[in-house]
């Protein structure tokens, strides 16, 4: 994984972060939505700090790919360098500061002769949350009532 630097995020506006990640040469891991029921996806688990809301993750695509261990079937795999994607929303309850991101990318490697046992690798970067600037106010609710 490549390293973040510390995310600025404000509160109340949803923030995309970018984690880039790159697969060793002569090697593939199976993408986030593999062909066949019975291979591994790659998966991020993210453990969010309270009050901060993880909106969303994009996988990227993977390409088909036929290996000699598997000549008959396509495999979807990343190779080389791919980004997985994260929308945080940091609430309005959030106290403005400094706050420590982990999870981890679940994965398995194959080479183009075989797979091997799935591995995680740490997934860490920080994330500053500032309060939203002045002005910056949603529109307050409506009332329900008719008013004349």
């Amino acid at each position: 994984m490549v390293p973040v630097g510390i995310v600025k995020a404000e509160r109340t506006v949803q923030t995309k972060v970018e984690l880039n990640f790159r697969v060793s040469s002569g090697f593939h891991i199976n993408s986030n939505h593999p062909n066949s029921e019975f291979l591994i996806p790659t998966t991020l688990r993210m453990d969010i700090p309270t009050d901060i809301v993880l909106g969303g993750t994009d996988y990227p695509k993977g390409q088909d790919l036929t290996f000699p261990f598997s000549p008959d079937e396509k495999l979807n795999v990343y190779s080389g360098d791919f980004t997985v994607g994260l929308t945080l929303h940091p609430l309005k309850s959030v106290v403005p500061g400094k706050y420590a991101m982990h999870g981890v990318l679940r994965y398995q490697a194959c080479d183009n002769a075989q797979c091997f046992p799935p591995k995680t690798l740490p997934v860490n970067f920080d994330i500053k949350v500032v309060k939203e600037p002045v002005g910056h106010r949603s529109n307050p609710a409506q009332s329900p009532h008719v008013h004349n």
